[in-house]
This record gives C-alpha cells, sequence and structure tokens, in this order.
C-alpha cells in the first residue's frame, strides 16, 4: 500500500480541501468527501419534489371524486413521483453516503477512480432535468406508468420523434450508466484499497452491505439499462425487441426490468441494513451479535435476488412450475434476512441504550421493515399475490419498506453522521420532533392501504368508489404529516451546519477508522494509511487502531 505525502500546513489552518470551503460543493471536486455532500444534497432536493408530486395524488385521494387535477396529470404525476423517489432519491443519496464513508471507514485515502466518480455525480443533475422535462413535454410517461410496460408505452399520440416518454427513457438508461460506473467504483474501491490489516472480516458491516449492494448493481443494472435503450429504439427507429405487431414480445420486457428492479430493493436496503449495523452497538453499548454471520447474510441476498423476480409477473400468464419456482426463492430470501434481525434485536437487547435521535429513526426502521417482511412472505405467496395484484396492499408494502425502513434508515445515517460531516452538533430536540412526525405520518399513510387493497381498491387512480373513502382520507392525512415533518429537518441540518455547537471528533464514542480523524476530515483522510490491528467490532473490551500517524485505544466504559 503506497503512502501519499501531503505537503505541511500550517497548524492555525484546516487541510486543504476540508469542507469549509462551501464553493467546493458547486465544483467538480474528486475528494470523495465533497462528492458525497453532492450526492446527498442533489438528491435531497429531488426528494422535496417527489414529495410534493405525492401530497398533490393524496390531496385528490382524499375525496372519491377525481376533482383536483387532470386524470392524465395525476397519472404523469404518479410516473413521476415513482422514478424521481427511486431514481433521483434513494439510489443517490445511499450512494452519497457511501462515497463520503466507505473511503474512510477502510482506511483508503479516496475512492479507487477519483473523476469516475465524479463524472457519475454529475450524470444524476444530467438524467434528473431530461426526467423532470418528460414530465412538460406532450407524449409524457402518464400513460405508461412508472414500470413503462410495453405495449402501451409504445404508442405516440403526437407523432414527434421526441416526445416525453422517449425523454424519460433516456433518463432512466442514463441514470443505469451512472450507477454501473459507480458500482464499477466500489466494488475495486473496497476489493483494492483497504488498509494494512483490514481483512474482510474485520470491515465495519455498512462496507459489507455496500459492496454486496454493487455488486446487485454491475450484475442486475445492465439489464434493465437495456430493456430501457431496446424501448427507446422501438420508439425512435422503429425496432421491433417489444412491439406485437411487428413479432416483438412484450413480456420480455417484464422480465428485463424486473430482473433488475426487485433486486434494486435490495440495492436500497442493504446498505440500510449496515447502518442499522452500525448504530445499534454504538447506541447500545454492546458489540454487534453475530458479526461473521451478518456480514455473509449480506452477499447470501445478493446470490438470491437474481433469482426472485417473477414474483412481479405471476399475473402475467407465466407458467404454473414457474410460479411455484419464484414463490420458493421470494420466501428462502427471508432467511439471510432474518439473522440480521435476529443479530439487531441480540444486540440491542440487553444493552445500555441510548435513546438518541439516530437510535430513535434505526429502531423505527427496524420495526417498519419487520411488518413490511411479513406482508413480504404474503405477497410471495402465488394465490395471495394474484388476490391482491395491482392493489393498494402492494403500494402498502412497498412503501414500508422504502419509506418506513429506507428513508427512516437514511435519516438515522444523516443525525449519526452529521458530527463527523460538519464538525458541528444537531439539536436533539428538532431531531427528535422529526422522528416523532415522521414515524406517525408513516403508519397513518401507507398502513390504511393494506385494508384498501384487502378491499380491492386499484392503484393509480384519481377517483374511487365511496366505500374506500375512509381509509383513503387517513392516509392523506398522514402523507401531508409526511411533508410537514421534513420541516424541522431541514431547519436542523441547515441551522445546526451554520450555527450548531462544536461536536469534537468522536462524540458518540464510536469505534472505527472513521471517528480517528478529525471532524469534518481532511483533504486525504489520513496524514499516513492507518494500519488495523483490531476488529471493528469490540464495544466493552480494549481496541486499538494503530497507525504511523497515532495511535489511540479505544475503551469504552460500560458504567458510563
Amino acid at each position: 500500500m503506497s503512502n501519499l505525502s501531503i505537503p505541511e500546513i500550517p497548524t492555525d489552518q484546516p487541510l486543504p480541501g476540508a469542507p469549509d470551503n462551501w464553493r467546493r460543493f458547486f465544483s467538480f471536486s474528486t475528494d470523495h468527501k465533497v462528492i458525497g455532500i453532492q450526492y446527498i444534497v442533489t438528491s435531497f432536493f429531488f426528494f422535496l419534489v417527489g414529495g410534493l408530486l405525492a401530497m398533490i395524488m393524496r390531496g385528490e385521494l382524499i375525496t372519491p371524486e377525481a376533482d383536483l387535477i387532470d386524470r392524465n396529470v395525476y397519472n404523469a404525476m404518479f410516473t413521476m413521483h415513482g422514478t424521481i423517489m427511486l431514481f433521483l432519491w434513494t439510489f443517490p443519496v445511499l450512494v452519497g453516503l457511501a462515497n463520503y464513508l466507505v473511503p474512510l471507514m477502510i482506511g483508503a485515502r479516496d475512492m479507487a477512480f477519483p473523476r469516475l466518480n465524479a463524472a457519475a455525480f454529475w450524470m444524476v443533475p444530467v438524467f434528473g432535468t431530461i426526467l423532470m422535462a418528460s414530465f412538460f413535454v406532450p407524449g409524457g410517461p402518464s400513460q405508461s406508468g412508472w414500470w413503462a410496460y410495453p405495449p402501451v408505452s409504445l404508442q405516440n399520440p403526437t407523432g414527434n420523434l421526441i416526445n416525453g416518454q422517449v425523454l424519460w427513457l433516456l433518463a432512466v438508461a442514463l441514470s443505469g450508466v451512472s450507477s454501473i460506473m459507480g458500482g464499477v467504483n466500489f466494488v475495486t474501491t473496497i476489493a483494492r484499497m483497504r488498509a494494512p490489516g483490514m481483512t474482510w472480516f474485520r470491515m465495519p458491516i455498512f462496507v459489507w452491505t455496500v459492496f454486496s449492494a454493487q455488486i446487485i448493481q454491475l450484475f442486475g443494472l445492465p439489464a434493465l439499462t437495456a430493456g430501457a435503450v431496446m424501448l427507446l429504439l422501438d420508439l425512435t427507429v422503429g425496432t421491433s425487441f417489444f412491439d406485437p405487431a411487428k413479432g416483438g414480445n412484450p413480456v420480455l420486457y417484464q422480465h428485463f426490468f424486473w430482473f433488475y428492479s426487485h433486486p434494486a430493493v435490495y440495492v436500497i436496503i442493504l446498505p440500510v441494513f449496515g447502518i442499522f449495523s452500525e448504530i445499534f452497538p454504538v447506541y447500545a453499548r454492546k458489540p454487534l451479535f453475530g458479526y461473521p454471520f451478518v456480514a455473509v447474510s449480506s452477499l447470501v441476498i445478493t446470490g438470491l435476488s437474481g433469482l426472485v423476480w417473477v414474483h412481479h409477473m405471476f399475473a402475467s400468464g407465466t407458467p404454473g412450475w414457474m410460479r411455484m419456482l419464484f414463490m420458493f426463492s421470494t420466501m428462502l430470501i427471508s432467511v439471510p434476512t432474518g439473522v440480521k434481525v435476529f443479530a439487531w434485536v441480540a444486540t440491542i437487547w440487553g444493552g445500555k441504550l441510548r435513546l438518541n435521535t439516530p437510535m430513535l429513526f434505526a429502531m423505527g426502521g427496524l420495526l417498519m421493515f419487520v411488518f413490511a417482511g411479513i406482508t413480504g412472505i404474503m405477497l410471495a405467496s402465488v394465490p395471495f399475490d394474484i388476490h391482491v395484484n395491482n392493489t393498494y396492499f402492494v403500494v402498502g408494502h412497498f412503501h414500508y419498506v422504502v419509506y418506513g425502513s429506507v428513508v427512516m434508515g437514511i435519516y438515522a445515517a444523516f443525525y449519526h453522521w452529521f458530527p463527523k460531516m460538519t464538525g458541528k452538533m444537531y439539536s436533539e430536540g428538532l431531531g427528535k420532533l422529526h422522528f416523532y412526525l415522521t414515524f406517525i405520518g408513516v403508519n397513518l399513510n401507507f398502513l390504511p392501504m393494506h385494508p384498501l387493497g384487502l378491499m380491492g381498491m386499484p392503484r393509480r387512480v384519481a377517483s374511487y368508489d365511496p366505500e374506500f373513502a375512509f381509509w383513503n382520507v387517513i392516509a392523506s392525512l398522514g402523507g401531508f404529516l409526511l411533508g410537514i415533518s421534513t420541516l424541522p429537518f431541514i431547519l436542523n441540518m441547515i441551522g445546526s451546519w451554520v450555527q450548531g455547537k462544536p461536536a469534537g471528533d468522536n462524540p458518540w464514542r464510536a469505534l472505527g477508522l472513521e471517528w480517528l480523524v478529525s471532524s469534518p476530515p481532511p483533504l486525504e483522510n489520513f496524514e499516513e494509511i492507518p494500519i488495523v490491528t483490531s476488529p471493528a467490532y469490540g464495544y466493552g473490551k480494549t481496541e486499538a487502531l494503530t497507525s504511523n500517524l497515532h495511535s489511540q485505544e479505544l475503551m469504552l466504559d460500560d458504567s458510563k
């Protein structure tokens, strides 16, 4: 491992490139920490846009009649909400967190390919702009939903070569290219740039989960990207991959789409599993229970994730033998997931819990995930899945995963590593207010969708039978509360970054290489590459992480 020299800097000045200089966040920086924050801030902007669209849709659904917006506009908002929240929020924000943390956690100075890293980020505002433009261009994605199933998505009522559907598909394809570039970078960085002594089973679990998620990106995402490009060619140059009028097969597109789009759930939930695994030991003052099993279970989930996609196609004329096979494989993936849940509960059990904001969000996210897992097992069953296919039961299950689990896990990460990123402490009062509003809003918004689905209410409709009105009113109130819940978070983050109290280098008394450097970290993280001599998890024990720069013994007193 080669060591890079750093010019001598006066002690009264920060290292060059530390995030004190806000102008760096608007430049083509190759510093992984700057790129990480660029990802986080950019994706949060799109999160607010997608949330605004969701609140408008819930405003429409608070009454049975379609009396707020035009039905076609509602359908377009539905498509844009789903696409923005996945491709412009959850994927990039988790890539941003991983960008910031992974090199610090493994003792590296930067990502393996810094310029490729920067290029992957700057594609996000480009395809984000194209995606947003598709909403306003005639012939947009209102007709086909966020799945863009042919033959509906092959209709071109405007007759123009460039229409909204074409722009939407172009944005999805560019998103795939950006994510594949990031996948190459992460896998290479973790495999080849770990500090001396940082063996595979000394890596933090967050690094394991990022590595597992990015393997899915490398093997699964090319299928979705290829499907989007092939559909784009059908629309623009007259090929016939999926057009049944020309001998194409529209069901083939479903295979391309779901081969990646179900594993995509694990791409976003695996890093959140890693966040839980980092946070629970810190705030329970206990080592992570069953570390090797939690680590390996991530790779098992990665392997099984490529064998479950057809359960989204049980109602697409799938042969009986295939239904049974994929019902079994879908249920099987609950086993390694259950290993993680058991390890987290065992870690919390009997611990000296500190219910700070990160711990509250992590515990809330875990509770939401367990509920989502129960309904997920139900949906894996062929008879039940066919019964609730295309109903609000599926919408409720999915949102318990992506908002109840993923977004709450992301919030936990924001609060936990905010002092490291900024050197400032956030307001605990505002943080807890944010948690309670979010937790109540999630359950008010998405729990009523389950009885609605069992009653037979179809998704993606702007009007409905009055018998569904009661649960829709509650869901809409929950949606509005979720929108309100972001206000204390924004106030907390901005106010604390500008005027927060100094946090110190390790306010949580946590273990890990990222907590051995200053807050915020210097330009190249470590003056000299550290040498790891102990496991990552050892709460209640004495663990040493030694470096030519300094040696620091981290002893955590359980009595405090």
